[in-house]
């Protein structure tokens, strides 16, 4: 009988996953969902269809987003003038108060993509549960207002959903001890909770293809590489600027107790699928020393 090779290609990749979906089964999986892909209809498809496809084969994925650009939208929807100081955006009382509006909107427009496609969702910010507790962060020393520094995570709130079959959709608000809301970085958000729970897997979606040796040369993507490995390559000076809290802060998950980090490019269509299930995988894989980025079986 003479079958058709798409039809075989297809039995192939499904068998390929295999191993993966034995490895990670039943375990914690945090997406830190944000650039690009937020902002592209058709990606942002993309990307929720690989979170329910995780979640149905037996991950429990969350899902820790952002919203920087459509923050940025509305304040000059506003008539107000954006201010960064040292690329952190400065976050006066009026702002703040667009932040949580916008932050709350993209968070129930991805809970419904996701009720759409049958996975019950569930949408909370920081504050939540009292999730996330913060201090004022400064950059630099200076002052840049409502913005926020996690100085505690109280997850329970988070495995109560999980519990209950929920996917937990988390938009990174949180408060201080006198209860002032701020706001807070999405990639210090998914690895402060990604460390709370124990995360098996933290991955980021970003702009970027991963880790590059030398940012100006294409070729020279780094595709794994330890923990140790990452934090000499982050001593040496030699990281474009926006990489670097990113690769500190995937860093400092692992050595609280996140198994692997995957920084991959969230332009690309399916690129959780991609790295997570295939032998090739895409992006940046950090491992534990002495790991192997690819899960074979046994």
């Amino acid at each position: 009988m003479d079958l058709d090779q798409n039809i075989m290609h297809k039995a192939e990749v499904l068998i390929e996953a295999l191993p993966y979906i034995q490895r990670f089964n039943r375990k914690i999986i945090v997406v830190k969902y944000g650039g690009s892909a937020m902002v592209d209809e058709e990606l942002k498809k993309h990307v929720i269809q690989d979170v329910v496809l995780l979640k149905l084969v037996g991950f429990k994925p969350i899902i820790v987003h952002g919203g920087g650009k459509e923050i940025s939208r509305w304040v000059a929807k506003s008539g107000m003038e954006p201010k960064f100081i040292n690329g952190l955006r400065v976050t006066d009382e009026a702002t703040m108060e667009i932040a949580e509006m916008v932050l709350n909107k993209v968070n129930k427009n991805l809970v419904q993509l996701v009720n759409q496609l049958g996975v019950k969702a569930v949408g909370i910010s920081g504050k939540d549960g009292m999730l996330l507790k913060c201090r004022k962060k400064y950059a630099g020393g200076e002052d840049i207002g409502y913005v926020g520094e996690i100085t505690e995570v109280t997850p329970k709130i988070i495995y109560d959903l999980l519990e209950k079959d929920f996917l937990p959709i988390i938009c990174p608000t949180g408060f201080d001890q006198d209860f002032q809301t701020y706001n807070i970085n999405a990639d210090d958000a998914a690895c402060a909770i990604a460390r709370a729970v124990n995360a098996e897997k933290l991955a980021f979606l970003t702009d970027v293809e991963g880790v590059y040796r030398d940012f100006q040369n294409k070729d020279s993507l780094i595709s794994e590489m330890s923990a140790q490995e990452a934090q000499a390559f982050v001593d040496s000076g030699n990281l474009g600027g926006g990489m670097l809290p990113k690769l500190q802060n995937c860093i400092d998950a692992m050595n609280n107790g996140v198994s692997r980090v995957h920084i991959m490019d969230g332009r690309i269509p399916h690129c959780l699928l991609l790295e997570i299930f295939t032998n090739k995988g895409i992006g940046t894989a950090i491992v534990k020393e002495g790991e192997e980025r690819f899960y074979h079986g046994e």
